[in-house]
């Protein structure tokens, strides 16, 4: 069931914005940034979705299945193989 609560518009600085309570950004998930946008006449809040979450798991899959190789063949310049110290 969702919760409605009434709230005022307040002035920050030269912006204006609205106090979230914490258990409605507790419910929506809303931790540090959000993504607003307009669909009409409402304004719609949402989670930053976290780029790269679950990468940790998908890359230790991959060494798992021995499927974290390269796809392309090194080819090294000269300059790599004459300057370059490892």
């Amino acid at each position: 069931m969702s919760i409605a609560i009434r709230t005022r518009i307040i002035k920050i600085g030269n912006s204006q914005g609205i106090r979230i309570p914490k258990t409605l950004l507790e419910q929506s998930g809303i931790q540090t940034e959000v993504e607003i946008s307009v669909d009409g006449d409402r304004l719609t809040i949402r989670p930053l979705q976290q780029l790269r979450t679950g990468w940790d798991q998908a890359f230790a899959a991959m060494a798992a299945y021995q499927d974290d190789v390269l796809l392309d063949k090194v080819n090294p310049t000269e300059w790599e193989q004459t300057e370059w110290e490892w």
